[in-house]
């Protein structure tokens, strides 16, 4: 896997949000769920859009999870989306779902829209029903014809620290056409996603089929990358909303800037994904590990993942320790076949390992590296074109403090 990145191609936007595709509107206030924070954002597209998600793996799927996936089952399109924060609806019952199908209806009806062109995403506490009455007098609040794009960053966060959005154009057909992200997730972050959300829109017009399937690929080489803590949780949801407004020939494998496309979107989601990695609850270094010369690329990303997922690995960054030991205990274990003879590691141009043999090194400068706020672990396995590349973060003490106290 190749990192993608900025291109003489693609322009990033200054100050671009989620809105900044034409033809999308977005906003977020205060209804009452948390006691100050913005808790309430919401998404609209003047023309249905051609939607494509992909979400959790955890069994207990949240009821937003399920309306939504509901809604775009019936013509593959969406129109309006809201998301709320501070409570997830997940592991709430029958009432659960009822609430999350009444913020449908909802915000359908706020935009004049059928119900099923509308998405709904919760995040934040597990186990609690939503307090509908401060939720139904939010959504009537939203007003069409005013839009605060960068209020929707806010709006979806929990224990994140920052807001994390983007967006870039291209040129399709000799048009301009832009794609932008917006996404919060902090904790319970883990490969197959995490406790994260990520909504992507674009004033492309793509196929419905090709839209999906670039989702999935992108999805594996971003959101399925990066890990903070190792757990998955039950709100999950990549979204993306296509709604064609620059009129151009329709995006599929066959057009000849395909591969354009797919990159700028490979783009956002990467950037967004590491910007979740780097806001890991309590984190304090931004870990990148790259896998080369693995059989295949899925493989190379199994050992990406043992390495970042390693809370042991995880704890000697943080304590800027080379002890590379932990970094080959993790390829070890990862499942993938490989021979120890082959294997090399680097942190940053440091080799410590060749040959699966200690290298000489200095350990002052190791250490110097290590205390940098990114860190990049290279991982030589083979001879195969396999390859792959994670993100994740240090485990400090100050995720212990955020975690034992999340409820109270």
């Amino acid at each position: 896997m190749k990192l993608a990145t900025l291109t003489d191609k693609i322009t990033l936007i200054e100050h671009g949000n989620i809105a900044s595709p034409k033809g999308f509107q977005a906003g977020g206030l205060h209804c009452g769920i948390r006691k100050k924070k913005l808790d309430l954002a919401w998404l609209y597209s003047e023309s249905p859009a051609y939607a494509a998600g992909v979400y959790t793996t955890n069994s207990f799927q949240a009821a937003p999870l399920k309306v939504t996936q509901e809604s775009i089952a019936v013509e593959n399109k969406l129109q309006a989306l809201i998301v709320n924060s501070g409570i997830a609806n997940a592991c709430t019952g029958e009432q659960g779902l009822e609430d999350a199908y009444e913020m449908r209806q909802l915000i359908a009806e706020r935009f004049n829209i059928p119900a099923h062109y509308a998405a709904v995403s919760s995040t934040g506490l597990i186990g609690e029903l939503l307090p509908m009455p401060v939720i139904r007098d939010g959504i009537h609040q939203i007003d069409p014809m005013v839009q605060t794009s960068d209020s929707f960053e806010t709006a979806i966060l929990t224990t994140d620290t920052k807001e994390k959005g983007l967006a870039v154009t291209i040129e399709i057909d000799g048009k301009k056409v832009t794609l932008a992200g917006a996404a919060k997730g902090s904790g319970m972050i883990n490969p197959n996603m995490a406790t994260m959300l990520s909504f992507v829109t674009t004033d492309a017009c793509v196929e419905p089929d090709a839209l999906e399937a670039a989702l999935k690929q992108v999805t594996d080489e971003s959101f399925n990358m990066i890990t903070v803590d190792g757990d998955t949780s039950t709100n999950d949801m990549v979204l993306v909303l296509a709604n064609g407004q620059v009129e151009h020939t329709p995006l599929e494998p066959n057009h000849p800037q395909w591969s354009e496309f797919v990159h700028a979107l490979k783009f956002v989601c990467q950037t967004l994904a590491k910007e979740i990695a780097r806001d890991g609850e309590g984190a304090t270094r931004l870990i990148e590990v790259q896998v080369v010369g693995a059989e295949t690329d899925d493989q190379a990303r199994q050992i990406g993942k043992s390495v970042i997922g390693s809370n042991l690995v995880k704890t000697a960054i943080h304590g800027s320790d080379a002890n590379w030991g932990r970094i080959i205990t993790a390829i070890g274990y990862s499942g993938v076949p490989i021979s120890p003879s082959q294997v090399d590691v680097k942190l940053g141009e440091i080799t410590v390992v060749k040959a699966a043999e200690p290298v000489s090194f200095s350990e002052a400068e190791a250490k110097a590296y290590l205390s940098q706020d990114d860190v990049t672990i290279v991982i030589a396995v083979g001879e195969g074109s396999g390859q792959a590349i994670g993100w994740g973060c240090d485990l400090s003490y100050e995720y212990v403090r955020i975690n034992a106290s999340y409820r109270t």
